[in-house]
């Protein structure tokens, strides 16, 4: 699920040009060291804060059909998680990294929840919405000074990008359709005679409505009369 939520933010900020006037999109940790490596424009996507959101768990079972309908596996619900990264902007003048940052923010706060069209893998096959929150308060993760000092890196102007994304739960096979009924047979207790050939109850046959697969309506028997109740005669 990271990776696809990782391959949808590279195709949102690309398609908002960063990357057709030569600016890459990585998913590096910006450290001194990859800092001093870099010698282009760079968008920085660092993900450094995984957390569950506990308050959409959900409990029981979904089913998965195929294509013709038939319930193929069960699967139970899935588990939403915040992702967290700082997104900072690189290039060889202050003023160059601002207009950058700038136009990332642009195309980040005016999107709610990443496009369906860009989602793939279980994102997709889910189709649930996959929020984004950008330079949002109420983090529960490091702030981005702590996340500076880690990295033993040089504070920069960064935002804090907060994605809740579902993580499929695994499917379990279920069990093939049923097409045949019981088979019934009939013989004495505790005898040493094989009983007699049984029936087969199909599903194809129909009776009265509430016992269609079975062997029909059984008659009731006739209720007797009931005997008035009196005196005897002497």
């Amino acid at each position: 699920m990271i990776h696809e939520v990782d391959e949808a933010l590279r195709a949102l900020l690309t398609g908002s040009g960063p990357e057709a006037s030569g600016v890459e999109v990585v998913f590096d940790a910006p450290t001194r060291e990859w800092a001093a490596r870099r010698n282009a424009p760079t968008v920085c996507v660092f993900l450094y804060h995984i957390q569950e959101d506990a308050t959409r768990r959900g409990s029981g079972a979904g089913e998965v059909h195929d294509a013709e309908g038939h319930v193929v596996a069960r699967r139970t619900p899935p588990r939403w998680f915040e992702l967290t990264y700082l997104v900072t902007a690189w290039a060889s003048r202050p003023q160059d990294e601002h207009r950058l940052l700038s136009q990332v923010l642009g195309t980040l706060v005016s999107t709610d929840t990443l496009p369906e069209d860009l989602l793939t893998g279980s994102l997709a096959e889910l189709g649930l919405a996959v929020s984004l929150d950008t330079a949002g308060g109420g983090h529960d993760g490091p702030s981005a000074s702590d996340v500076w000092s880690a990295l033993d890196g040089e504070l920069k102007p960064s935002l804090g990008v907060r994605v809740r994304a579902p993580l499929a739960a695994a499917a379990r096979p279920a069990a093939p359709p049923v097409t045949e009924g019981l088979v019934v047979r009939a013989g004495r207790l505790g005898s040493d005679e094989e009983a007699a050939p049984g029936r087969r109850l199909r599903y194809e046959e129909v009776g009265d409505p509430g016992t269609e697969g079975f062997a029909g309506p059984r008659e009731r028997p006739p209720v007797p009369a009931r005997r008035r109740r009196g005196r005897r005669q002497p």
